[in-house]
C-alpha cells in the first residue's frame, strides 16, 4: 500500500527584502499529479494559498475514486468504470466502494441481503411527506426527509462507533432508493409501494417507482438493466461540489443522514446534478429535426450564449469513459420501449452530428454521460424533475463511503478553509445622530 512517501523540493517565495525560500514537502499518490503539501506553509511563511473553488487544491486522501480527465479514465479501487459497469451489480459497486473490494460470493449474498433488510422506512415517513405540497420540487422533498432520518433511527448516530457507522451506510443506501421512490409517488399522487425483498436494488426501485396497487407490474430486465448501469455510472466522482460538501459537514461530527442530506442540496444545484435535466430541457428548446442545423450554428458562434447541452465535460478533455457504456443502454432501451418520442429523434440527429462534425471532433465535444441518461430516464417514464432525486440515489453510495473513509482517518480535523480579505479596514464606530 502507497505510505504517501516525501520528498523534499524548494520553492521561493519572492520577497525583495529578504529573498526567502522555504523547502515545502511534496506527498506521492498511487496515481495522478504529487501534490505540495502546504499545511505549515502560513506558520512558516505568513502566507495562505489562494484557489477559488479550490479547483487546484488537494482537500483530502482517498482511496476510493481516480479520475484523469485527460485520458478519459475513472476508477474505482483501481477497477475501470466500463469493467464495473458491464460485469457488476450496484450493490458490488457499493461494497467496492464501502470495504475496498469486490465481494466474493458469500460477501455478495450478505451485503445484498443486509441491504435488503433495511429497504423499509419508518412507517411514520409516510406522514411526513403530507406535509409537503404535491406541487413540491422533488428535490426539495429530498432534502428535508433525507435530514429527519436522523430523527428516526437514533440507534445509529454515535460516529464513533464502527458498527453504528456500518448501520448507516447500509441504512442510507437502502432507503435512498425507498425514498427517492416515495418522492416520486407522491408528486404524481399514487400510493407509496412498500419495498420487495424478491427484487434486486434496481429492480426493487423501479418497482416501487412504476407499480400500483391496482395490478401486477412485472419489472422490464432491458430497463432493469439500464438502471443499473446509471446507478453505477454516477456512484462516485471524487470531490465534487457534493462529495467536499458530505465531507465538510461530516467534519464537524454532523450524523450521517444530515451529511447525506447536505450533499443533496448541494447536487440540486444546476450546475452539478441538473446536467441530464438540461439535455431534455435543450431538446425542447430546440424543438425539431430541422431547426437542428439553426441551433449547430448558434452553439458555434462564440458571441451566442446558446451551448448544447450534454456535450463535453468539465472534467474529461478527451472523452467521458461512462458515455460508451451508457450509450448502448440507451440503445437497447429505445429498442426495446420503441419509443415514439420527438425529443429522442432529436438527441439522436444531434449525436450524430456530433460524431461527425469536425468542430465538435475537433474539440472533443462528444457526447457524456448526461446525454445518455436523460434520454434513458425520459423514455423510462420519469418527469425531468426527478432526473437529479436518481442522481442522488446512486451518489448516496460514494457519499457515505467518502465519509465512512473520512471518519477513519487519525488525522481528521474540522474543515476551516481560509479566505483573501478585501473589506474595509478597521475603522471607528458612529453613532447614529452622526453619521451622513
Amino acid at each position: 500500500m502507497n505510505k504517501n512517501p516525501k520528498t523534499e523540493k524548494t520553492f521561493t517565495l519572492t520577497n525583495d527584502e529578504t529573498g526567502e525560500s522555504f523547502k515545502l514537502p511534496v506527498l506521492e499518490g498511487t496515481e495522478g499529479p504529487p501534490v505540495i503539501d502546504i499545511r505549515k506553509l502560513y506558520a512558516q511563511t505568513g502566507h495562505f494559498t489562494f484557489d477559488p473553488s479550490f479547483t487546484a487544491t488537494g482537500s483530502c486522501k482517498s482511496r476510493l475514486t481516480f479520475i484523469d480527465g485527460e485520458k478519459g479514465i475513472l476508477s474505482h479501487r483501481g477497477y475501470h468504470i466500463a469493467d464495473l459497469a458491464e460485469k457488476s451489480s450496484f450493490l458490488d459497486v457499493a461494497h467496492l466502494l464501502l470495504y475496498g473490494d469486490l465481494p466474493n460470493t458469500k460477501e455478495k449474498e450478505d451485503f445484498d441481503n443486509e441491504i435488503r433488510y433495511h429497504t423499509m422506512v419508518d412507517e411514520q415517513v409516510n406522514f411526513f411527506y403530507r406535509g409537503f405540497r404535491r406541487d413540491a420540487h422533488p428535490m426539495a422533498i429530498m432534502c428535508a426527509v433525507m435530514s429527519a432520518l436522523s430523527a428516526f433511527y437514533h440507534d445509529s448516530l454515535d460516529i464513533n462507533d464502527p458498527e453504528q457507522r456500518e448501520v448507516s451506510a447500509h441504512r442510507l443506501i437502502a432507503k435512498v432508493a425507498t425514498l427517492g421512490a416515495m418522492t416520486h409517488k407522491y408528486s404524481i399522487g399514487q400510493p407509496f409501494m412498500y419495498p420487495r425483498n424478491d427484487l434486486s436494488f434496481s429492480e426493487n426501485f423501479l418497482y416501487m417507482c412504476f407499480a400500483v396497487p391496482a395490478e401486477p407490474y412485472k419489472v422490464n430486465p432491458v430497463l432493469a438493466n439500464a438502471m443499473d448501469k446509471i446507478l453505477i455510472l454516477h456512484a462516485d466522482h471524487e470531490q465534487n461540489a457534493s462529495t467536499s460538501t458530505v465531507r465538510l459537514a461530516g467534519s464537524s461530527q454532523a450524523n450521517p443522514f444530515a451529511c447525506v442530506g447536505a450533499g443533496i442540496a448541494s447536487l440540486w444545484g444546476p450546475s452539478h446534478g441538473g446536467a441530464n435535466q438540461a439535455v431534455l430541457e435543450m431538446l425542447d428548446q430546440i424543438g425539431s429535426v430541422d431547426k437542428i442545423p439553426e441551433f449547430i450554428a448558434r452553439a458555434k458562434d462564440k458571441d451566442d450564449p446558446f451551448r448544447l447541452m450534454g456535450f463535453g465535460h468539465r472534467v474529461y478533455k478527451n472523452f467521458d469513459p461512462r458515455a460508451n457504456v451508457l450509450k448502448k443502454a440507451c440503445d437497447e432501451v429505445l429498442a426495446d420501449l420503441g419509443v415514439s418520442d420527438p425529443r429522442v429523434e432529436l438527441a439522436m440527429e444531434l449525436e450524430r452530428i456530433a460524431l461527425e462534425d469536425p468542430y465538435f471532433v475537433d474539440r472533443k465535444l462528444f457526447p457524456n454521460v448526461d446525454f445518455y441518461s436523460g434520454i434513458i430516464l425520459s423514455a423510462m417514464g420519469f418527469p425531468t424533475s426527478m432526473f437529479t432525486v436518481l442522481f442522488a440515489v446512486a451518489r448516496t453510495v460514494g457519499w457515505i463511503s467518502q465519509w465512512k473513509e473520512m471518519l477513519e482517518e487519525p488525522a481528521l480535523r474540522i474543515g476551516r478553509p481560509r479566505q483573501l480579505y478585501t473589506g474595509p479596514k478597521s475603522r471607528p464606530y458612529v453613532d447614529i445622530k452622526d453619521r451622513k
